[in-house]
């Protein structure tokens, strides 16, 4: 009997917890709410900057809105709300999620844009904190990425909204990614290795056009050659580079290093 008693005892106890377990579970006060109401409120939490409590409303709203406008809507926000957090990987997943779902949503140029800037803002790429050191010094996948999702906007929605500020992002990264070549054939001219640094300084010159930093590229060159004793190609150079920046100070003053750099657009 006593044995029995003490079964009881312990399936009213367990039973006891899980009821008492069951009543502590979360609730959930969006329940109620109507789509508009559930955007509203995301949308309020993203402008205050509570990008998570956001983003959890915005999952909530795709959930009830499925195949509505509106859902759509929420998987933009949310990418939006991942990129203003800092968050550029589940950013570019979120937006990834929209484009294969919705490959011919009006938005889609929206979506583009806001592919390239998750990228372009990315802290291992671009716009990270400086910390004394140019943006082009820094890792440049990032930059790529960047490249080519502001590359599809402008091929395919040339008169997007969006499209002349996307333009004017490729051109700063084409930029930083010419300079970031010079950076290392400068950091090869300066320890000796003039082959390596005439080979980056070639890449350079070769693979852009118009970029600011290929003024320093042909600085190097010249100067390589001249450390090699390869007088004829120097002199082929210094005439390249006197033609094509008769007024450079690299040739009087050697290699600088600007205070305000050239790079810094916004």
């Amino acid at each position: 009997m006593r044995s029995n008693r003490l079964s009881v005892g312990y399936w009213a106890g367990l039973a006891a917890l899980v009821l008492a377990g069951c009543s502590t579970a979360p609730v959930d006060n969006t329940a109620n709410w109507s789509p508009n109401k559930l955007y509203s409120e995301a949308s309020d939490e993203r402008d205050a900057g509570n990008y998570e409590r956001a983003i959890t409303l915005y999952e909530k709203l795709e959930g009830r809105a499925a195949g509505t406008p509106l859902a759509q809507q929420a998987q933009l926000d949310k990418a939006f709300a991942h990129y203003k957090a800092g968050e550029p990987v589940q950013a570019q997943a979120a937006i990834d999620r929209f484009m294969r779902l919705h490959p011919a949503s009006p938005a889609l140029d929206y979506a583009l844009y806001l592919k390239g800037l998750s990228s372009f803002n990315d802290n291992l790429g671009l716009f990270g904190s400086l910390a004394q050191q140019d943006l082009s010094e820094r890792d440049q996948k990032a930059a790529k990425e960047s490249f080519e999702a502001f590359k599809e906007l402008v091929t395919r929605f040339p008169d997007s909204r969006y499209t002349p500020d996307a333009r004017a992002r490729m051109t700063y990264i084409v930029n930083s990614l010419a300079q970031s070549e010079v950076h290392v054939a400068r950091y090869y001219y300066t320890r000796g290795a003039y082959v390596a640094a005439i080979n980056r300084a070639q890449t350079a010159l070769t693979s852009f056009v118009d970029a600011p930093a290929l003024e320093e590229a042909l600085y190097i060159l010249v100067r390589s050659y001249d450390a090699l004793g390869m007088t004829q190609l120097r002199d082929d150079a210094q005439r390249v580079m006197q033609a094509s920046y008769p007024q450079s100070e690299f040739m009087a003053k050697g290699f600088k290093r600007d205070e305000s750099p050239w790079w810094k657009l916004w």
